[in-house]
């Protein structure tokens, strides 16, 4: 029997994959990506993050391609195509990858409110805080989630238009050279806008949840363009706004950014923007802790708040252990390279691996 089939009760419409998709990809990524990617590729970055986008929308296309073979989520379509031992591990490896990437999300974050507003609070302060959050958040359900998610877009996507402040001070200039940079280079600089692009993956532990599952392919490829022409966007005004040595030893250039708008009754703008960026975080973690929570329930057949109480103490206990920027460190070395690799690699064979058994079957 499949695990993975829900009540229709629990599901979501359609249309709430492009906001679940596009603010799992949108998140602390976005604060600092274009350092790195300056570093790799300088003015050619928009060329990596066009090709990151177009994996994306690849890789999105070969998930629904795999639901449409076999049914359910990942942890069933692994059961099916390797078998329990096999696809066990296959299935571990993924659940450890959305704990991973849930940690990432909260650490970047409290690194950025330590450096921005509060340096002497504990990590683990804002951990417990923020674990309490999710964890309400998670009792809820799905549609709980999803709703947190298309609020959090809703309600910050205002912030984009504050970087057309930026351009007051900026050189046009600073664009050129245009393809100046090799292959190698371009691809280097598509394994740093990675942390901006990836969450799509989400969908492989939630699309049971989706009402007519089939019909959210386009809504998917919608939450991911959003995603491409956001950070496009980003990165252009980024590079107009800094010149290539400034933009290279800038550690956060979009919070530095905003910390030139001046108003009359705020001296410090991006002090906001660290507060408001809580909102595009939760969805993350929220997310993130659900989907690796769920996979230990399905895994285990266990009620889904024994593995979340577990998990939330797992990353409490790091941030009590651990400094957060040391850490985060580790933590990135670990979900960028390998990771992304991982599902770059695994996604397409395990497509090409289920069909061939459908045909087996078929003949």
């Amino acid at each position: 029997m499949n695990q993975a089939m829900v009540n229709d009760k629990y599901k979501v419409s359609p249309f709430y994959v492009f906001f679940l998709v596009h603010s799992m990809q949108t998140g602390v990524g976005v604060l600092n990506f274009q350092r790195l990617l300056a570093k790799s590729t300088g003015t050619d970055g928009w060329i990596s993050i066009l090709l990151a986008g177009l994996v994306v929308h690849l890789l999105i296309w070969i998930i629904y391609k795999i639901f449409s073979i076999v049914p359910g989520d990942i942890i069933y379509v692994n059961h099916q195509a390797f078998g329990k031992v096999i696809g066990n591990f296959f299935n571990i490896v993924i659940i450890f990858y959305y704990l991973i990437l849930g940690m990432v999300v909260m650490i970047s974050y409290i690194n950025v409110i330590h450096l921005w507003l509060y340096d002497e609070v504990g990590s683990w302060a804002f951990a417990l805080v923020f674990l309490i959050l999710i964890y309400y958040i998670l009792t809820g359900g799905f549609r709980t989630i999803t709703g947190i998610a298309f609020l959090s877009v809703m309600l910050s996507f205002w912030l984009t238009f504050i970087l057309f402040y930026a351009m007051r001070y900026s050189e046009i200039t600073n664009l050129l050279p245009l393809f100046d940079h090799h292959l190698l280079e371009i691809v280097k600089g598509m394994k740093d806008t990675s942390l901006t692009m990836i969450g799509f993956e989400l969908i492989l532990m939630f699309y049971p949840f989706i009402k007519d599952a089939k019909t959210s392919q386009k809504f998917a490829h919608g939450g991911a363009l959003t995603t491409t022409l956001l950070t496009l966007f980003i990165y252009i005004i980024t590079l107009i706004f800094y010149s290539q040595k400034q933009l290279e030893l800038t550690i956060w250039p979009t919070l530095t950014m905003t910390s030139v708008i001046q108003l009359p009754f705020i001296q410090r703008f991006e002090y906001i923007t660290v507060s408001w960026w809580a909102l595009v975080i939760i969805p993350n973690l929220a997310l993130s802790l659900w989907a690796a929570s769920r996979g230990v329930k399905v895994l285990l057949n266990v009620k889904q708040k024994y593995p979340l109480w577990i998990l939330s103490i797992f990353i409490l206990f790091i941030n009590i252990a651990f400094f957060d920027v040391d850490i985060l460190y580790v933590l990135n070395k670990i979900i960028n390279p390998y990771y992304v690799l991982f599902f770059v690699v695994y996604l397409p064979f395990l497509l090409i691996f289920i069909y061939i058994r459908k045909m087996r079957n078929f003949s």
